[in-house]
């Protein structure tokens, strides 16, 4: 007897923006830097806080490098989870950036987690 396409029971496909929610999760937990590609670019980012923004999910970072380049300067960028591919918890941790405000309004009620 043969098991029809519509019986079969497939594995559940995996969200990447699920999959990444859980690796910031644990990146900005161990404040561990993460190294991504967002917009077709290599880089490696120290995340500071995950949170919603218009029912998506944003993370705040600080750019630590692109392409293998540091910045010309340190600030914190805004990266919307669903843009980021091949997300790679590192084993380089950050200290978090005093320029960093977790009471900053903007992350009123909508924080899910920061270090």
């Amino acid at each position: 007897m043969h098991q029809s396409a519509e019986t079969s029971e497939a594995a559940p496909a995996v969200d990447s923006t699920d999959a990444n929610r859980v690796l910031m999760f644990e990146a900005i937990a161990r404040r561990m830097c993460i190294d991504v590609v967002y917009n077709r670019m290599a880089m490696r980012l120290t995340p500071h806080v995950l949170y919603t923004r218009h029912d998506e999910l944003f993370i705040d970072a600080v750019t630590v490098s692109r392409d293998g380049q540091p910045p010309r300067e340190l600030k914190i960028g805004m990266f919307k989870l669903s843009g980021l591919r091949d997300v790679v918890v590192s084993d380089a941790a950050f200290v978090p950036q005093r320029m960093f405000d977790p009471a900053d309004s903007k992350y009123s009620g909508v924080t899910l987690f920061a270090v």
